[in-house]
């Protein structure tokens, strides 16, 4: 099983590109939302990749090394799902030369760029499928789709093709057709030419055929033998997970796991609003044993690579789906920087940022109202991914479980002499557990959070308050 090394190592960050950072350096069309109204379904903020590049600092600030982007390529939408030219950055972004220059200075900093691969539809602006509203019948590209009935209706029902979702503004590729997998394989080869360090895949269990993955893979390692490819699959993924298709996906069943544990309440109309669906509330033994599944499922070196995350542009902010608990968010953050695979922040979730799902979890990142900005979650997500830059045990250690009781587990992740425990404490109460046997009596070290150890007799006696994590050196 062979993944990119850098993966294991890297602190992801998700950017929405309209909603993260406007750059004055990217001329904008003149009907764009004012940056701090609440966003909207359709609606242009006009966040660019030059504004990205102008706010690195706060990204390296915060320990990130990798960044991953929500597409950017020319489209008539804000989220740019809908791609009318795979070979061209949007205009309203900066065009090729701001990626150019964004992966440029990102490479400079040490940081990794993803960026999202959808490949499964177009849309209808897309010139293939423009060609086949357009000549019907006599369309040259007319088997790039699927196409039941004429005449096509690409605004209304029935429309006579295949569409993602039934929706007519998303017409399905028919990756059977030799040219159309020619082209697809030919765009990713172009952008990791062009700089960048992989893909993530938009809903690539749509497309279902396992040999266009396999090659997707060779044609990509070939152009970068370190490119990442990470799936967007939102449960069991063993089947792309082979080592022959992706290196990982997006690890929402992880996600699920850790906020059912973290969390005092959750919002079940909110979360009933996405792809998690329900979160089952979780004690310390359900959790323990599953995550010991999750870790389990796939070989280590997959393990290592999953992206971890707790919400996305697809889901609420966690804080919403955490029924607001600013607790249960700093938890969950602890669990998600310190279990196997590399923790991705979506952006705004490190400032504590709120909303519901699409369109209010894709508002604009607060950057000249600091009073929205928690402050203590800022400072927690810095100095975790502080830690898990300083102990590679935390990125590529041993995982055992060696307290799961009640409201609180305590895990181990060890490599090469580094070796320290996580503790989360999700009960009401203060608590204190005593565990593990043959250790050298005296004090332990806490490397962050509010928490007490010390051994006697062999036994470490750890104490945290009610409803806090923290992680101390053995």
């Amino acid at each position: 099983m062979s993944t990119p090394d850098w993966v294991a190592h890297a602190v992801f960050y998700q950017i929405f590109p309209d909603r993260f950072a406007r750059s004055a350096r990217v001329p904008k069309p003149s009907n764009i939302e004012a940056w701090g109204t609440p966003p909207t379904v359709h609606g242009y903020k006009g966040g660019d990749l030059l504004g990205v590049v102008e706010r690195l600092g706060h990204l390296e600030e915060l320990g990130v090394n990798a960044l991953y982007f929500n597409p950017v390529f020319q489209s008539g939408s804000n989220h740019r799902y809908h791609t009318h030219d795979y070979l061209r950055v949007d205009p309203m972004l900066g065009g090729d030369a701001a990626l150019r220059e964004l992966i440029d200075a990102c490479h400079a900093r040490g940081m990794h760029v993803v960026l999202d691969g959808v490949f499964n539809h177009a849309s209808r602006g897309f010139l293939q499928f423009h060609d086949l509203l357009e000549n019907g019948r006599a369309s040259a590209y007319l088997d790039w789709w699927h196409v039941h009935d004429f005449p096509l209706n690409a605004y209304g029902s029935p429309h006579g093709y295949g569409a993602w979702w039934g929706l007519p503004a998303l017409p399905k590729f028919d990756t059977s057709t030799p040219a159309v997998r020619e082209f697809l394989f030919g765009v990713a080869e172009h952008w990791l030419r062009f700089g960048i360090d992989g893909w993530r895949l938009d809903v690539p269990n749509e497309i279902d055929d396992d040999a266009f993955w396999r090659e997707f893979r060779d044609r990509c390692r070939v152009v970068n033998p370190e490119c990442y490819i990470v799936g967007e699959i939102w449960g069991d993924a063993s089947r792309w997970l082979q080592g022959d298709q992706f290196d990982a996906v997006m690890n929402y069943p992880l996600a699920r796991a850790v906020l059912g544990f973290v969390a005092e309440r959750l919002d079940a109309e909110q979360i009933a609003t996405c792809g998690l669906e329900r979160i089952p509330l979780l004690d310390a033994a359900t959790f323990a044993s599953t995550v010991e599944r999750e870790l389990a499922r796939h070989p280590r070196a997959t393990v290592e690579a999953q992206l971890n995350l707790l919400g996305s542009h697809d889901t609420p902010r966690a804080l919403t789906m955490l029924g607001g608990e600013r607790a249960a968010l700093r938890l969950a953050t602890l669990a998600q920087f310190t279990l196997p695979g590399a923790p991705c922040v979506y952006y705004g979730d490190e400032l504590g940022l709120a909303g519901a799902n699409d369109p209010a979890c894709r508002q604009g990142m607060p950057w000249e109202r600091e009073e929205p900005w928690d402050g203590d979650t800022l400072a927690w997500t810095r100095d975790l991914a502080a830690l898990r830059h300083d102990h590679r045990a935390l990125r590529t250690g041993d995982t055992s479980f060696v307290h799961a009781a009640g409201g609180v587990v305590a895990y181990r992740r060890t490599l090469d002499g580094d070796d320290v425990l996580v503790v989360l404490n999700t009960e009401p109460d203060a608590t204190t557990i005593v565990l593990l046997d043959g250790l050298e009596d005296g004090p332990r070290a806490g490397l962050i959070g509010e928490i007490d150890a010390y051994v006697r007799d062999g036994r470490l006696e750890v104490r945290l308050p009610a409803r806090r994590g923290g992680v101390l050196a053995l």
